[in-house]
């Protein structure tokens, strides 16, 4: 059975001491069926990590949650939920059950080139061991489901119902050549044979959803994403729009996220309009200053307005890029239009790897994965902000959230920031300028808005030891080119 993901755990100890609010998230998770009858929950010590907890506080709580039933206790292998929780009658939520039916020499992996994950960390001979197990399954060799293999589908189901909250079924799951065609399909099937109101979209944001939006003629409109307020919510949900595109979870490439309440917001705006929410739950798993929020998509079913939101994940971030597995949950009534744009766009994923996918999830693989790099990601984090603080002082602030694989600064002096990324490509680092994330048609628009320059930088494939010197080398690059100014 799986490992259980406890990164959607939130503790809200008002008028409960920590003890408390942890079992009370812990029970709520088991009776709602978040987290399934076996699965093994995280040992004492690293709960207690994780959460910023004392060890003592986490034992007691198994203690509590062992004594009534909750989880039971094997010997040297850990705490598991229980097989029958012991007032399951009691809760009126019911768990939703599925229906049957590794780095290289690109330039794109260059050190500091955003969205690149620690390659070296991933467990690739674990993973070609389940590679193996498949590859030679003729029942594999054919035409497979449109949709996506069951048995990945379902893993899918599970593992995002635990660690995000995310409220489905295996039949509302289509697995994608990534997230690129998971975007792709969702702003198609958004829009109507009469929509007159545009798509919104996030800037800066990613530019292939612009690509996308521009590539099929969709008329489209953006939302200013600062560094110091984030999104602007008060924009969106005074517009008429047809939906909107966002990155709540870690903006890309501002590095800010949704509260709870601006989430609600867009969901009733959603609701309140039958517009559409697509969300791109970009960097979940990896938030260093704070737990992570719930996402929009387990929020709206919440609020009756699930059938509002799209939600779209990759494998990316969390595996490695090449692995080109994305997936998408979407209401039940839009399966079906969905699969229609799947087959016209084609780009199917082989059907033995995502049967390796579905195992590396099921048994516990992705899970223990992502643990493991949540704490080199942070660790990276404070390198990268220690070495920025080091070399730069004030002159560049950090102006993006702990959390995922990137840093964003600013700095209000006069250095182009274009310049500064051409130089720095000389010398082998990769330095992603803000101008780069503005749309195309726009930037004559955009460029007229004042701001600081500004670039970003990804630490996820950098190694450890490469970070500091290469922060020293880029402090080189933009003081010498200061000095020119002056």
């Amino acid at each position: 059975m799986a490992d259980i993901d406890t990164a959607n755990l939130v503790l809200v100890n008002e008028g409960h001491t920590l003890q408390q609010a942890l079992f009370e998230q812990i029970r709520e998770k088991i009776l709602c069926g978040s987290w399934l009858a076996g699965a093994r929950l995280p040992s004492t010590r690293a709960l207690a990590s994780e959460l910023k907890v004392s060890r003592n506080t986490v034992i007691y709580t198994y203690e509590q949650l062992l004594a009534e039933g909750y989880l039971v206790s094997k010997a040297k292998s850990g705490f598991f939920v229980a097989v029958t929780p012991p007032d399951q009658f009691l809760t009126t939520v019911s768990p939703i059950s599925p229906t049957p039916q590794g780095t290289n020499n690109s330039p794109s992996n260059r050190l500091f080139s955003p969205g690149i994950a620690d390659l070296a960390q991933f467990p690739i001979k674990q993973w070609n061991r389940y590679l193996q197990r498949h590859v030679g399954r003729s029942s594999l060799l054919g035409n497979q489901d449109l949709q996506g293999l069951l048995a990945l589908r379902e893993a899918l189901a599970t593992y995002l119902t635990s660690s995000r909250s995310v409220e489905c079924c295996a039949d509302q799951i289509i697995v994608t050549s990534g997230a690129q065609q998971s975007i792709a399909i969702a702003l198609l099937v958004t829009q109507s044979s009469n929509a007159t109101a545009p798509f919104l979209v996030e800037y800066p944001g990613y530019r292939q959803v612009v690509k996308v939006l521009e590539l099929f003629n969709i008329k489209h409109d953006y939302v200013k994403v600062s560094g110091g307020s984030g999104l602007d919510v008060d924009s969106v949900v005074s517009r008429s729009a047809t939906g909107v595109y966002l990155t709540p979870s870690n903006q890309y490439p501002m590095g800010c996220s949704l509260n709870t309440d601006q989430r609600l917001q867009l969901i009733e705006w959603a609701k309140r309009g039958k517009r559409w929410i697509i969300e791109d739950d970009y960097d979940s798993e990896f938030q260093f200053d704070s737990r992570p929020f719930r996402s929009m998509q387990g929020l709206a079913a919440q609020a009756n307005a699930a059938d509002q939101v799209i939600y779209i994940g990759s494998t990316s971030k969390v595996m490695f890029n090449a692995l080109r597995i994305g997936y998408m949950v979407v209401p039940k009534h839009l399966a079906a239009r969905c699969l229609e744009v799947k087959d016209a766009l084609s780009g199917d994923t082989p059907s033995h790897v995502q049967a390796a996918l579905a195992d590396f999830i099921t048994e516990g693989g992705l899970v223990r994965h992502i643990r493991k790099m949540r704490r080199v990601y942070e660790a990276k984090f404070q390198v990268m902000t220690a070495s920025i603080q080091q070399y730069f002082g004030r002159d560049w602030v950090v102006i993006s959230q702990g959390a995922g694989l990137h840093i964003t600064v600013e700095w209000r002096s006069n250095v182009d920031e274009v310049l500064l990324s051409t130089q720095a490509e000389q010398v082998g680092i990769v330095v992603r300028p803000m101008r780069f994330y503005q749309p195309a048609q726009n930037k004559i628009m955009l460029s007229r808005e004042p701001r600081n320059s500004a670039i970003v930088l990804g630490f996820g494939n950098a190694s450890m030891d490469d970070i500091a010197p290469s922060v020293e080398r880029l402090s080189k690059l933009y003081y010498d080119l200061l000095d020119e100014l002056e």
